[in-house]
């Protein structure tokens, strides 16, 4: 088992300035963003997070990297519980945060300068997923001479450059166009394959769970609970017209569906309240 999420809670509390009459009265507000969550990721597995929004993927996420802590419950990778940010872990999200002082080749070896690998040394390394994420010919630009989907890939080769036992993903390609976007599901899976990284992905495509995924996770409305696991079983690539594809599609969309009506419903209730 590479990763195992166990009765895992996480409330965040925020202080509330209320004003009644003349005086403010602060109070602290608990928001339950997950709550007993458990799942299983197999070593080598492509596993899809799916959920109504503000359910908690990326509160999940974050906490998998070791960048905030559980409530209560825990993370535990290779057996040994997650203490905090580890070399083992690598977060790509949506947001590219590149330096823009910074080249192609120089934001994918900054990680590898805070392990004190040596020049050389780092700058093999970058080359070689500046290749395999078709990067090429792009060494010396600059972030602002790239496009979207060129940024995203330049991300993915600083967090592959580490050698992360398990890659992150938190919606990497919300911001793409739906061509670019598909075209980098079929590249990610591609180096998926020749990298053979445990990857765990956020997304709220259902189309793109279904596409890269081994095993997708929905969740409920906040509370976030994994509500259900669907093992797609289905051979690469996979055909999105195909009558097994638009099935799985089906029953990931109605048990969303039914999720984002109580979110909607809570809402409405929060509202009147």
């Amino acid at each position: 088992m590479k990763l195992e999420v166990v009765s895992l809670t996480k409330i965040y509390r925020h202080n509330i300035r209320n004003k009644i009459g003349n005086k403010h009265i602060c109070n602290d507000e608990c928001v339950i963003a997950v709550e007993n969550v458990n799942f299983r990721v197999e070593e080598g597995e492509f596993v899809c997070i799916l959920g109504p929004s503000g359910c908690g993927k990326t509160t999940i996420v974050r906490i998998i990297a070791g960048l905030d802590s559980p409530t209560s419950g825990e993370v535990l990778v290779d057996g040994v519980p997650v203490r905090g940010p580890g070399k083992d872990r690598c977060v790509v999200f949506q947001e590219f945060a590149l330096f823009p002082w910074r080249t192609v080749l120089k934001n994918i070896t900054f990680g590898l300068e805070n392990t004190g690998v040596p020049k050389d040394e780092r700058e093999r390394i970058a080359r070689k997923y500046i290749r395999l994420v078709g990067l090429e010919g792009f060494e010396n630009a600059y972030p602002h001479e790239l496009s979207g989907g060129m940024k995203q890939r330049v991300a993915i080769a600083r967090a592959l450059a580490i050698d992360p036992d398990i890659l992150l993903m938190d919606e990497p390609f919300g911001s793409l166009d739906a061509q670019t976007r598909n075209l980098f599901q079929e590249e990610l899976l591609r180096i998926w394959y020749e990298t053979s990284k445990t990857i765990i992905f956020v997304t709220h495509s259902v189309d793109e769970a279904i596409f890269l995924a081994d095993k997708i996770l929905i969740m409920t409305a906040r509370p976030g609970k994994i509500k259900k696991e669907i093992d797609v079983d289905l051979p690469r690539m996979r055909n999105r017209t195909s009558k097994e594809f638009n099935e799985i599609r089906s029953c990931v969309l109605d048990e969303l569906r039914q999720e984002a009506l109580k979110a909607m419903m809570m809402q409405h209730m929060k509202r009147l309240s």
